[in-house]
């Protein structure tokens, strides 16, 4: 994948988990709510459509504020790339403030495990430094960190 420094944030890990496990918790509306926001926050609401043009939507709870977060799949190729934005909503309807792209890549890992990869694509490289700032390395390590975690459990 063609990334550019200057609009794309990304980092690649290691997980202990098998890559099925990984994909499987990221495309079902009762995983997400265990790990994709940093705690304390939490998610309250999710509902996935997984498909191309599909929805994925969340609220979170961040320091007491609701905060709706929709967006569609844009690529789905099972236990390998996920792809989806907030530039539209179902039904192809154009955000009026998009933020970005994120795009997940899974790969098998030794012993068992997944390599993940994940992108965010962003439309400029003002709302990339902005998302920088936000904490997006931590943020999104801390996701992937309690995303293994709770992957974990499901193991067997």
């Amino acid at each position: 994948m063609d990334l550019d420094p200057k609009t794309d944030l990304h980092f690649t890990r290691r997980l202990a988990v098998p890559r099925a496990l990984v994909w499987e918790c990221w495309t079902s509306a009762e995983h997400i709510p265990h790990f994709f926001v940093p705690r304390p926050h939490r998610v309250t609401a999710c509902d996935i459509d997984l498909r191309v043009g599909g929805r994925f939507n969340t609220t979170f709870d961040v320091d007491g504020k609701q905060m709706a977060n929709n967006g569609v799949y844009l690529e789905v190729i099972a236990e390998e790339k996920l792809v989806f934005t907030d530039a539209y909503s179902e039904g192809w309807k154009p955000a009026p403030d998009p933020f970005m792209t994120a795009i997940l890549l899974l790969s098998d890992a030794e012993d068992g495990g997944t390599t993940y990869t994940a992108i965010a694509r962003h439309r400029s490289a003002e709302t990339a430094e902005a998302h920088k700032a936000m904490g997006f390395y931590d943020g999104w390590g801390t996701v992937v960190t309690q995303l293994e975690d709770y992957a974990k459990g499901l193991m067997p």
